[in-house]
């Protein structure tokens, strides 16, 4: 799958979260460093027009990514700081788009990230709550 990753600063975090894809068989691709509501917005066009399955971004802390990205129709991002957010997110949420904190994120912590998220998928059982929120989004 394509994985778009959009950030607001150059941190060696993000070679490491593009190559740990890419060693997972997926296509991740660094978009233009931009400021961060720049950044979460591509990104999320990317996933909204099918363009990418996921995507992932991050700025200081990850809210203002976060927010930027769910301003896009069709895109349901999650703030995850740990394995077990990323999973329910996934799961519960069908959450599309990926945000991380640069300031707190360590190589192993994005790891285990990376891998919850991947590793789930939506459980089917949300489609209220969904179409809620696509309501809304009309």
């Amino acid at each position: 799958m394509r994985i778009v990753i959009g950030a607001d600063e150059e941190r060696p975090i993000l070679d490491l979260i593009k190559s740990y894809l890419e060693s997972k068989g997926h296509t991740a691709e660094l978009m233009p460093m931009q400021k961060w509501g720049r950044a979460a917005v591509a990104a999320a066009d990317e996933v909204a027009s099918h363009r990418a399955t996921f995507g992932i971004v991050l700025c200081y802390s990850g809210t203002g990514v976060s927010i930027a990205a769910n301003k896009v129709a069709g895109v349901r991002a999650a703030l995850c700081t740990d394995a077990s957010t990323a999973s329910s997110a996934r799961k519960w949420n069908d959450a599309n788009v990926l945000a991380l904190s640069l300031r707190t994120l360590s190589p192993d912590l994005a790891m285990e990230i990376l891998d919850a998220w991947l590793e789930s998928t939506y459980a089917n059982t949300e489609q209220e709550s969904l179409e809620e929120i696509a309501k809304r989004e009309r």
